[in-house]
C-alpha cells in the first residue's frame, strides 16, 4: 500500500525544530558518527588485542549469522536485529559489558551462481553485498562491535574453520568414555596391544597404509561410499532438502537420483545420546527442542534376525511384542542381500523395480500413498514361531533409516496394512483394539493377542519379556536405534571451504599441518561444475576445483621426504563456517589461536554448576531449528571434548523471532502488480482504475511486495521505522506489514520531542518543578514495567508504557515537562530509539552518551496502590466499577460492590447466590 508519511505540503508551516524525517536523518547520521568515532560499542575481552577492564556481569548477544544477498535486506530482515539491540542496549546501560555485533555467512550457492551466469569472481560480488549490507544496518543504528566484524570467505577465518575440520579428523569416539578422543591415543592403544586390530595381526605388522586404513574407521570425519542425491543437470549433489517431493531438484527442477559416491562424512551419530540429553539443560522454546529430538529419532526397540537359507536379515523395532503378527518382510532397494537372496525367476522383475526406485526421492518413497514392490522368491523364518514369510522388496523402506529391512506387522502398521491388503498376505493382530474400534491397522494401546506366551500382557511387559526371549534364544538383543544419520560434508562445488587434506598414492586422506593453514581457493576460470545428460545417471561429479590442475596436483614434504600428492576438489558445505562463528567473535584478531581460553571462558563459560555455557540469547528464525543448530552443538561438543573451549554447548538460550508479512496483490491475469501503488477504496483494492486481489504471505521481489529498511529511513527516520517494527505485536509472533501505520510511531516520538524540545525555537522546554503525585505513580510505574519488558523481550508493551506515560504529560503538562520525567523517558527510549534519545539527552545537559546509562529505576514507594479499582461482573458480565481502598476487606469489597448503583437495581433487593471477591482482581457475583 502507499505510504502515508504525513508530510506536510509546501503551503503548511512547519515548525522549523519539528521532529521530521529531515530532523531525524541529520541526528541519526551525527550519531552514528559519534559512536564510530569514540568506539561506543567496543566490548573488551580480558586478555588481548582487545583487551580492557572487564567487569564481571557480562552478556553475550548474537544474531544468527545472515548470508548477504545482492537484493539487500527488506523490512522483514531487521526484525531480529532490532531485537538483539534493544535487549543489548538496555543491559548495556544497566552497567553490563555487552558483546554485540555481526559478521556474514558469506561462502554459497548465490553467489557462486551469479559467478557462472557473469564471470565475475564471487568473492567479488559477495564483497559488494556486504558493504551494501553494512551501509543499511549501520542505517539503523545498530550498536555493533565493528571491530568483531567476520565473514566466513576470510582466509583468516577459514584458516581456522580448516583447523577445527583437522581436530575433528584426528580424533574419534570412546564410547566407554563418552567423549572424543585424539587418533593419536588411540593409536597407541593398538601399538600397546591394548586394543586389537580387526584380523589380528599385532600393530606393527601392519603397513602404514593398513594403519591407516584402520584409523580412519574410528575417525570422526571420514570418508565413505555413501548413497547422495545426484542430480547430473547440475553437476552436484545436493541435500534432502533441497529434493523436492516428486523426485526433482529445487534448483532447475533436474531429476534427483540416489547414487553411491565417496564423500566425507562426520560422525555425528556418535553425539546421539548428548545432543538428546543435553537439550534439557538449555533455555530453548520447547517446539525446538522437540524438533531436534525427532530428528535423532532415539528409539527403544530390539534388534532381531530372521533367517533365509545361510543368511540372516536383521530389523530393529520399536514393538518387539508384535513378533507374532509378522506375516511378511520388506528389504529396501539398495539392501546387498536383496542380490543374494533373490531367485532366479524373480531377478528381472527386482531389478527393474530397484532401476526406477533409485529415480525416486526418499521423501516421495515415504509419503506416497500407492504401495509399490516386488517378491524376491525368499523366504525368511519367523523365530518366535517358525513360521516361514516371503520376503519383498518394496521402495517405502529406506536404507538410510535402521537396517534397511523391517518385519511387516499389518495389523499394527497402516503401511503394511495397505501393502498387505494389496498384495493379498496374511494381517494378524497382536493387540487388542479398543472396544467399539473399526478401522485397519490399530496403533494404540493394548493386550497382547495371538502372540503365544504373551497373551495378555501390556505393552511394556510384552516388550521386556519378548526381549528377555529373544535374548536368551539368540534370536535378537535389545537395543536403541536412531533415525540421525553421519552428516555428508562434501560439495561439489567452487566457492566453499577447501579441505585441508591431500591424498596420497595409495588414496589415504592425509591431514595437512597446522602450519600450511589456510589452503585457499585457487583461481579458476569457469566456477560451474561439470554437468550432463538431465537423465544420465551413471555420470560422475567434476567439480571446478579438479580442473585447477596446478593447485591440485602437489609436491609437499609431510615427514616423509618430498612426495607427490592431490588436494581433495570437493568443498565444505556452506554449514561449515557457521558452526562455530561464536567462539571467533570473542577473539576475532587472534592469529595464534581460534579463541583464547581466557577469553571463551570470560564469555561463553559455565556460571554456576549444571549450565552448559554458551551464548547468553541466541535470537533467529525458526527455520534453522535442526540443522544449523545441531551441527554447531556437534562441533561444540566435540571442541569441548578436546578441551579446546570450556563450554559443552554453543547456545544456552535461544529466541526465535516471527516473521513480517505482507500483503500482495494479483490483477486479473495473476500478476503480481507494484503493492506500493495499491490504495483501498471501499473495502475493495485497485492498481489504477484495475481491482486487484489481495494476498497474504512472504515478502518478496518476485511478489512486488518488497519494502525496503532505505525506504523508512528516508520517509520516516531509522528511530520510528525500530518503534514500528517493536511495537508491532510480540517479537516471537509473526505480523503483517503496514507501512501506513508506520506514522503511529512516528507521531509518538514527534510528541514526546514537542514535550521537550520547543518546535519553534529550538530550546528544551523542561521545568524543575517537582511532579504531582500522580505523575510519580505514572512514571515509575512506567519505569518498573519497562524494565520488566526489555528484559523478557517484551518491546511492543515497553512501547506501549512509553506511549501511555508520554500521553499523560502531553495532558497534564502543557506549559513544560518536568526535569525528573523528561530524564526517565529519555532513557527509557534509549534501547528502541537511540538516536533521537541521545540528542534529547544532549540538549537536556548531559555531556556523556546515553549508551552506557543512566537507566532509570522505579521508587517502590509510588508502585503500591493507594485504592483498587474492581470491576464488577453480575452473572459473567461486567455491570460496573468501584474504586476502594488498597487494604479493603473482602467484606468491604462486597458491601461496595452490592450497593454500586447498577448492580443494586440488578440484584433488586434480594440475596444473591454467591459474592466471590478475586483479591485486587474482580468482584464476580452469582444470581
Amino acid at each position: 500500500m502507499s505510504p502515508d508519511p504525513q508530510t506536510p505540503s509546501a503551503a503548511d508551516a512547519v515548525p522549523s525544530h519539528r521532529y521530521t524525517a529531515e530532523l531525524a536523518g541529520r541526528i541519526e547520521k551525527r550519531w552514528q558518527d559519534h559512536w564510530e568515532e569514540r568506539g561506543t560499542y567496543h566490548a573488551p575481552n580480558p586478555v588481548g588485542p582487545l583487551a580492557g577492564p572487564v567487569p564481571a556481569d557480562k552478556l553475550f548477544v548474537q544474531d544468527m549469522f545472515p548470508y548477504p544477498s545482492g537484493a539487500g535486506l527488506h523490512v522483514g530482515h531487521p526484525l531480529g536485529f532490532i531485537g538483539t539491540d534493544v535487549f543489548a542496549r538496555y543491559h548495556r546501560m544497566n552497567g553490563r559489558n555487552v558483546l554485540h555485533t555481526m559478521g556474514f555467512d558469506a561462502f554459497g550457492l548465490p553467489a557462486e551462481q551469479y559467478a557462472v551466469q557473469t564471470g565475475q569472481h564471487p568473492r567479488k560480488t559477495t564483497e559488494d553485498n556486504i558493504q551494501t549490507y553494512l551501509r543499511q544496518i549501520r542505517r539503523l543504528g545498530l550498536g555493533h562491535d565493528e571491530r568483531r566484524r567476520i565473514s566466513t570467505i576470510d582466509p583468516n577465518y577459514y584458516r581456522w574453520t580448516q583447523w577445527i575440520f583437522l581436530q575433528i579428523f584426528n580424533s574419534w569416539y570412546d564410547a566407554d568414555a563418552g567423549k572424543a578422543r585424539p587418533i593419536a591415543e588411540l593409536e597407541a592403544e593398538f601399538a600397546q596391544g591394548k586394543r586389537n586390530t580387526p584380523d589380528g595381526r599385532g600393530w606393527c605388522e601392519l603397513t602404514r597404509a593398513e594403519q591407516y586404513a584402520v584409523l580412519n574407521e574410528y575417525r570422526l570425519v571420514y570418508l565413505s561410499d555413501a548413497p547422495v542425491n545426484w542430480v547430473p543437470g547440475l553437476g552436484t549433489v545436493v541435500a534432502n532438502e533441497e529434493v523436492t517431493a516428486d523426485g526433482r531438484s529445487e534448483r532447475g527442477n533436474f531429476p534427483v537420483f540416489r547414487k553411491n559416491l565417496r564423500q566425507w562424512m562426520m560422525r555425528i551419530t556418535a553425539y546421539s545420546d548428548r545432543l538428546i540429553d543435553d537439550l534439557d539443560r538449555l533455555d530453548w522454546p520447547e517446539k525446538v527442542k522437540a524438533m531436534q529430538r525427532n530428528w535423532i529419532g532415539r528409539s527403544n526397540g530390539a534388534r532381531v534376525s530372521f533367517p533365509v537359507g545361510e543368511h540372516l536379515i536383521e530389523v530393529f523395532t520399536t514393538r518387539p511384542d508384535t513378533l507374532f503378527g509378522a506375516t511378511y518382510m520388506v528389504l529396501a532397494p539398495e539392501h546387498p542381500l536383496v542380490d543374494v537372496i533373490t531367485t532366479a525367476e524373480h531377478i528381472d522383475a527386482v531389478a527393474e523395480y530397484r532401476r526406477v526406485a533409485v529415480n525416486k526421492s526418499d521423501l516421495d518413497r515415504q509419503e506416497s500413498k500407492e504401495k509399490t514392490g516386488v517378491f524376491t522368491g525368499a523366504h525368511a523364518v519367523n523365530p518366535v514361531n517358525g513360521k516361514e514369510i516371503p520376503v519383498y522388496v518394496a521402495d517405502y523402506v529406506l536404507m538410510g533409516y535402521g537396517t534397511g529391512a523391517i518385519m511387516a506387522v499389518p495389523g499394527q502398521d497402516q503401511r503394511d496394512w495397505d501393502f498387505a491388503t494389496k498384495f493379498d498376505l496374511p494381517i494378524i493382530r497382536t493387540v487388542q483394539p479398543t472396544e467399539g474400534f473399526d478401522g485397519e491397522a490399530f496403533t494404540g494401546d493394548g493386550p497382547a493377542i495371538n502372540s503365544g506366551f504373551l497373551d495378555g500382557m501390556e505393552i511394556d511387559e510384552a516388550k521386556s519379556t519378548i526381549i528377555a526371549w529373544l535374548e536368551e534364544h539368540g534370536h535378537g538383543r535389545g537395543t536403541i536405534q536412531y533415525k540421525l544419520r553421519d552428516w555428508l560434508f562434501s560439495r561439489q562445488r567452487y566457492w566453499g571451504e577447501p579441505f585441508p587434506i591431500v591424498y596420497d598414492e595409495d588414496g589415504q586422506p592425509i591431514a595437512l599441518p597446522e602450519s600450511m593453514l589456510p589452503i585457499e581457493l585457487p583461481e579458476v576460470e569457469d566456477y560451474s561444475p561439470k554437468t550432463f545428460d538431465p537423465m544420465d545417471a551413471d555420470t560422475e561429479p567434476s567439480p571446478p576445483l579438479s580442473r585447477a590442475n596446478e593447485w591440485v596436483e602437489v609436491e609437499l614434504d609431510l615427514g616423509e621426504g618430498k612426495k607427490k600428492y592431490r588436494r581433495d576438489t570437493n568443498t565444505m558445505p556452506n554449514w561449515a563456517g557457521s558452526c562455530w562463528y561464536q567462539l571467533r567473535y570473542v577473539d576475532p584478531t587472534d592469529t595464534e589461536r581460534f579463541c583464547e581460553p581466557e577469553n571463551e571462558q570470560y564469555w561463553l563459560g559455565p556460571q554456576s554448576d549444571g549450565d552448559p555455557g554458551g551464548v547468553d540469547l541466541y535470537i533467529g528464525g525458526v527455520e534453522h531449528a535442526v540443522l544449523h543448530l545441531l551441527y554447531s552443538r556437534f562441533w561444540q561438543k566435540v571442541l569441548f571434548d578436546l578441551g579446546h573451549v570450556s563450554a559443552d554447548e554453543p547456545y544456552r538460550r535461544l529466541f526465535n523471532q516471527g516473521m513480517i508479512q505482507a500483503y500482495a496483490y494479483v490483477d486479473e491475469r495473476g500478476v503480481y502488480v507494484d503493492a506500493s501503488q495499491v490504495v483501498e477504496r471501499g473495502g475493495k483494492y485497485f492498481f489504477g482504475d484495475q481491482e486487484v486481489k489481495q494476498e497474504y504471505g512472504k515478502m518478496g521481489k518476485s511478489l512486488r511486495n518488497v519494502v525496503t529498511p532505505d525506504e523508512m529511513c528516508e520517509t520516516y527516520g531509522a528511530d520510528t521505522f525500530r518503534m514500528y517494527e517493536m511495537s508491532m505485536g510480540p517479537m516471537d509472533v509473526s505480523r503483517p506489514w503496514a507501512t501506513k501505520d508506520v506514522v503511529g510511531a512516528q507521531r509518538f516520538l514527534q510528541r514526546l520531542w514537542r514535550n521537550i524540545v520547543d518546535e519553534e525555537t529550538g530550546e528544551v522546554r523542561v521545568t524543575d518543578a517537582e511532579p504531582d503525585e500522580t505523575t510519580l505513580r505514572a512514571l515509575h510505574k512506567a519505569i518498573a514495567g519497562v524494565h520488566e519488558d526489555y528484559s523478557n523481550l517484551r518491546y511492543n508493551t515497553a512501547g506501549a508504557k512509553l506511549i501511555e506515560l508520554n500521553n499523560h504529560i502531553t495532558k497534564n503538562f502543557t506549559e513544560g515537562c518536568p526535569r525528573v520525567v523528561a530524564e526517565a523517558m529519555v532513557q527509557m527510549l534509549a534501547p528502541m530509539c537511540p538516536h533521537v534519545a541521545e540528542e534529547l539527552w544532549s540538549k537536556l545537559g548531559a555531556a556523556e552518551s546515553l549508551a552506557h546509562g543512566p537507566f532509570p529505576t522505579a521508587d517502590e514507594r509510588y508502585l503500591v496502590e493507594d485504592t483498587v479499582e474492581y470491576p464488577i461482573q453480575v452473572n459473567g458480565k461486567v455491570r460496573g466499577r468501584i474504586t476502594v481502598a488498597a487494604d479493603a476487606s473482602q467484606d468491604d469489597v462486597k458491601a461496595a460492590a452490592l450497593a454500586e448503583e447498577k448492580v443494586a437495581a440488578l440484584v433488586a433487593g434480594g440475596t444473591p447466590r454467591k459474592v466471590i471477591v478475586v483479591p485486587g482482581r474482580l468482584v464476580n457475583i452469582v444470581l
